[in-house]
């Protein structure tokens, strides 16, 4: 019985939802290659990123260098993955940071009402009607540039629509049977909320986490891009790219390995994160 119900319970019935998916199986494969080439560039290349070897600079596609070198002859091997363990962390800190703030809110909301939901909700509006971009390069102006402060910003700009995520799957809790029972026989606000509000709202919530994790990872780059990122010598996606651009037509290899980099993560994301809506997605159970 026990075995039984472990193996129709939710996670394993969205296991098995998620292995039918062929596609986000295909980018699951993908993401996790790119992720431990990232975290082990130390092993898969003898170079340091950020030593510069003038004599080397622009040489060419070879066994030696397997993306060529930068206008510095720095591996662009070397700095394509230390720049994804960046862009990576930056991009996953945001996202949690986000989800945690606005997991928060969102159920604070939804279950307190009145002037708690209108003020929450009404900032939430506010920053809903500023492109997260734009809020994400304004913040990061107003703090300063770093890994730190892009995290911030990046997190700041993707809030809104945790808790507005969080505020609708908490509000569709609150008029359950259960949870009225549990406020009848008197149960706190803390523990109505952390044992029947949260676990409950954690599915929408970690669908939309792997949907905004390739758009965390885009705005980190462009953030970077624009100079308002993570600044130089330390490597990034964006930052590589925005050095770089001044070469593109005499050296090809100095923005196509790293655009090539940002679109192989931002795809196998994209269809990890439609994998898990749909296997999370009760409508297509059967």
């Amino acid at each position: 019985m026990k075995k039984n119900a472990r193996q129709n319970g939710q996670f394993a019935v969205a296991i098995r939802q998620f292995r039918r998916n062929k596609l986000a199986m295909a980018g699951l494969l993908i993401l996790v290659i790119i992720v431990l080439a990232c975290i082990f560039q130390g092993v898969l290349t003898p170079y340091d990123y950020a030593k510069q070897d003038i004599l080397s600079k622009f040489a060419p596609v070879s066994l030696e260098h397997i993306c060529g070198t930068d206008q510095y002859g720095r591996d662009l091997f070397t700095r394509i993955l230390k720049g994804g363990q960046i862009s990576l962390l930056v991009a996953t800190c945001a996202v949690v940071l986000a989800a945690v703030v606005g997991a928060i809110l969102g159920a604070s909301a939804a279950f307190f009402g009145g002037v708690v939901e209108t003020v929450i909700m009404r900032i939430v509006d506010i920053l809903m009607s500023i492109p997260a971009l734009l809020l994400a390069a304004a913040v990061s102006t107003a703090l300063g540039t770093g890994i730190y402060n892009s995290i911030f910003a990046i997190g700041l700009a993707q809030v809104a629509n945790m808790t507005r995520i969080m505020y609708s799957s908490a509000l569709s809790i609150k008029g359950q049977e259960y949870f009225e029972a549990a406020r009848a026989c008197g149960a706190s606000k803390t523990r109505m909320i952390l044992k029947y509000v949260l676990p409950n709202c954690l599915a929408p919530l970690i669908v939309q986490m792997t949907l905004r994790l390739g758009i965390c990872i885009s705005q980190i780059a462009s953030l970077s891009f624009f100079g308002l990122g993570v600044q130089p010598p330390t490597p990034e996606w964006g930052s590589i790219l925005n050095q770089g651009k001044l070469f593109i037509r005499q050296y090809w290899p100095i923005v196509t390995f790293p655009g090539i980099a940002i679109a192989l993560t931002m795809i196998s994301v994209n269809l990890v994160g439609d994998g898990v809506r749909d296997a999370l997605d009760p409508r297509l159970k059967k």
